[in-house]
């Protein structure tokens, strides 16, 4: 790999967008290189992983200009879905996804961290989405994923103008889940992740798929899909272990960590 370093820390992952002197700018190869590090995460092992940029003064900075600049109509669609394939694989990959924001988050930078089931920062983090201002829309999932994360107001607002937010704004429209000094950011995400990896494996992933999918759906169809996903956890060893050593009055051992995946 070139450009993303991946790194496995116990039961949790750390994937890295290094293409520091592009300010993490996502080009094709970027892309294709995170493609194949998601299908290479060792399931069985890994329960949450933590995306984030090189260096401290960008995320990802958004695609890649030079790139873009030339592309035909076709091309252009081509290069949008490119980026939307990997994108949907990350919102749609079986374990949780904390996005590390540290720095700039625009236009592709934006949209990849919304791709991830939660967003924190640190306070130096900018979000934008400045397609507008290049001639183009965001090509990436921002038209849909804004609005649904922020409101359709704030996210017409936000592409329309395409002006720029800081860390604070971006917490208070619920972009991001909490802020950090840029000392603190990974250690407080790699925090959650371990936390995240504790619980139970199935039950998380369920969890995960349940929101995503009642998301798009009416809330009769998305109670069922809740309620199979629920059935689903039960006759695990998950199950029976969690809710026996929540029963057991003595409490005389200490708690295992859970072991399906």
């Amino acid at each position: 790999m070139e450009f993303i370093v991946y790194e496995q820390k116990g039961a949790y992952g750390i994937i890295t967008i290094s293409r520091e002197k592009a300010l993490n700018a996502l080009n094709s190869s970027v892309l294709d290189e995170l493609s194949a590090t998601l299908d290479a995460v060792n399931l069985d092992e890994v329960r949450c992983l933590i995306l984030t940029g090189a260096g401290q003064k960008s995320f990802v900075a958004g695609a890649d200009i030079g790139e873009m600049s030339t592309l035909t109509k076709a091309e252009g669609e081509a290069f949008g879905k490119k980026g939307n394939d990997v994108f949907r694989k990350l919102e749609t990959f079986p374990i949780p996804v904390i996005a590390a924001v540290n720095g700039f988050a625009l236009g592709g930078g934006c949209e990849i961290s919304m791709s991830c089931d939660i967003r924190i920062c640190s306070d130096n983090a900018v979000f934008g989405q400045p397609e507008v201002g290049l001639g183009i829309t965001p090509g990436f999932g921002g038209t849909q994923r804004l609005a649904r994360l922020v409101g359709a107001g704030m996210a017409k607002q936000m592409i329309y103008t395409a002006r720029n937010i800081k860390a604070d704004e971006a917490l208070r429209i619920g972009l991001v889940n909490a802020v950090y000094t840029q000392e603190e950011l990974m250690g407080a995400a790699e925090k959650m992740a371990a936390g995240i990896a504790k619980n139970a494996p199935i039950a998380v992933r369920n969890c995960k798929k349940a929101i995503n999918e009642g998301l798009d759906a009416d809330m009769d169809a998305a109670i069922v899909i809740e309620e199979k996903l629920f059935g689903d956890c039960f006759e695990t060893e998950d199950q029976r272990y969690g809710m026996a050593f929540f029963l057991d009055k003595n409490k005389e051992k200490v708690k295992e960590p859970f072991k399906n995946c």
